[in-house]
């Protein structure tokens, strides 16, 4: 069960990291607008309320893999 979630998380790392790389090179997006600082701002944090939300999640999934872990050995 954690090399799975060894798996989840470090698939996770580098789809943040490149999505981060995405948002930060780009010229124009998706809907024409040419990039300016305040809107790369915008999808960075974004990104980052995205980010928050999968951690939260992979540490609930941690909490109760963990327990799993220290009931199935006793």
């Amino acid at each position: 069960m954690m090399k799975l979630w060894w798996a989840t998380s470090f698939l996770w790392l580098v789809l943040f990291g490149a999505v981060a790389m995405f948002i930060a090179v780009r010229k124009v997006d998706g809907a024409g607008l040419e990039q300016t600082p305040e809107l790369r701002l915008v999808a960075f944090i974004v990104l980052g309320v995205a980010f928050v939300f999968i951690l939260l999640c992979q540490l609930v999934f941690l909490y109760f893999a963990r327990k799993r872990k220290s009931v199935s050995t006793h």
